[in-house]
């Protein structure tokens, strides 16, 4: 029995999002903001046909707003992973097996589906679903890889003649697809990938799938030998083993504000490190490495500018915030420097396994080591509930620090406060 996987990708998520409860923006151009109200991050179709390019920063575009009447909205996490997650328990519903991606992408195992019916007419079932019970459109690629999954995904995106559905499970479409596609549109292949893969003649994914696999590995490295045999029909990335998978994690914000002062600067540390702490947990992993980032602002030249960053090595793989806390404040105490106007910090983990690869040193207690993941969980589980609030000491519950947000939409499924009125 060959594999068939399916991957379903919510289409302009964050637009989608800020389209659900105001019936107003229904075909209204909508883009969505970074951090700091800086770049575009999302736009819907209507913004897209105007020509706005993602990561554009959002001063250079405020003419174009303005004549078309562009709907502008800071990026608005906690309702993003709210219908994320929604969108994902009605995936689980209709699927024996999921595998979540990102925000807005999840994978499904779809093996053995083939033999009870159309794929396509299965599809076309979890797009409604969605649609339905959230209000989300997505699209859909089915293919016997993930990486073919992907394409598939490209191509339900890009052609509108599939309705957002295609169906790649046969040999001939998926080479048809392939020589239409560039290859920078292949999973796991990067920018400086893609410009040495060009500088070799191979600009089509076929090209990529006909690619010697020795030649590869020796000009690339294994992974790309294993995407050429996902272009194949093999499949090669299980769901610890994907092209992409995470390496680092990062938590930064640039400031509303200039901090100049070192209390509430380390505050953001605190806050940031805790953060990272919590995701890291949620993702079942560990680090061995904390790095530490501060600088003032890379353009205001009348201004004395410093940028510094340290790194420490944890002597046992963790994910308990307290020993990232520890780890990152101490970092941050080697880096300070008063008399300067701070823009911008950030703490990023690195080096990750399984926390349950974890080698423990000769004189760690497993006992305690329990008890310490039993209370990062119990803090967890209180914190995602929403009906309370734990932090440590050196976070600061008021973020007033953080970052510019003034086209904020509510939190309208998080918050009660923030729950839509009907008239």
């Amino acid at each position: 029995m060959s594999s068939v996987f399916a991957l379903v990708d919510c289409n302009n998520f964050y637009a989608s999002c800020e389209r659900l409860f105001d019936p107003s923006l229904k075909a209204a151009p909508i883009i969505v903001l970074s951090n700091n109200d800086g770049c575009v991050v999302a736009r819907s179709p209507e913004a897209k046909a105007l020509g706005i390019k993602m990561a554009v920063p959002a001063f250079k575009i405020e003419g174009l707003i303005k004549q078309h009447d562009i709907k502008v909205f800071s990026s608005n996490y906690a309702l993003y992973g709210d219908i994320s997650s929604r969108v994902m328990a009605t995936l689980e519903s209709l699927a024996p097996q999921i595998e979540v991606y990102s925000i807005d992408e999840a994978f499904l195992n779809l093996t053995g589906f083939e033999q009870m019916g159309s794929l396509e007419k299965y599809a076309q079932k979890v797009q409604l679903a969605v649609r339905q019970h959230i209000g989300v459109p997505v699209c859909i690629g089915m293919a016997p890889t993930k990486t073919l999954a992907k394409l598939a995904n490209y191509a339900a995106k890009k052609y509108v003649a599939t309705f957002g559905i295609v169906d790649l499970t046969a040999p001939q479409r998926q080479r048809k697809l392939m020589e239409l596609t560039p290859v920078e549109e292949v999973w796991g292949v990067g920018r400086k990938s893609t410009e040495k893969l060009k500088r070799l003649g191979i600009k089509t994914v076929l090209q990529l799938a006909q690619m010697d696999k020795t030649r590869a590995q020796r000009l690339f490295s294994i992974g790309m030998v294993k995407t050429i045999e996902e272009l194949n029909g093999e499949v090669r990335f299980s769901p610890e083993d994907s092209p992409t998978s995470k390496k680092q994690l990062m938590c930064s914000r640039s400031f509303a504000d200039r901090i100049t002062e070192y209390e509430p600067m380390r505050e953001t540390i605190c806050e940031f490190a805790s953060r990272a702490a919590e995701r890291l947990r949620g993702e079942g992993q560990v680090c061995s490495v904390v790095n530490v980032v501060i600088r003032t602002s890379m353009f205001n030249a009348s201004e004395p500018s410093y940028s510094n960053s340290a790194t420490a090595r944890l002597s046992t793989p963790a994910s308990d915030t307290r020993t990232i806390l520890k780890a990152a404040t101490d970092l941050f105490d080697s880096i300070w420097k008063e008399g300067y106007r701070y823009a911008k910090s950030g703490v990023m983990l690195g080096d990750f396994c399984g926390k349950d690869k974890v080698q423990l040193d000769l004189f760690n207690d497993s006992p305690s080591q329990d008890s310490n993941n039993s209370l990062m969980t119990a803090i967890d589980q209180i914190n995602l509930s929403g009906r309370g609030k734990v932090w440590f000491g050196g976070q600061r519950p008021k973020e007033d620090w953080f970052m510019r947000r003034e086209n904020l939409s509510p939190a309208y499924t998080t918050r009660w406060e923030d729950l839509p009125l009907v008239k």
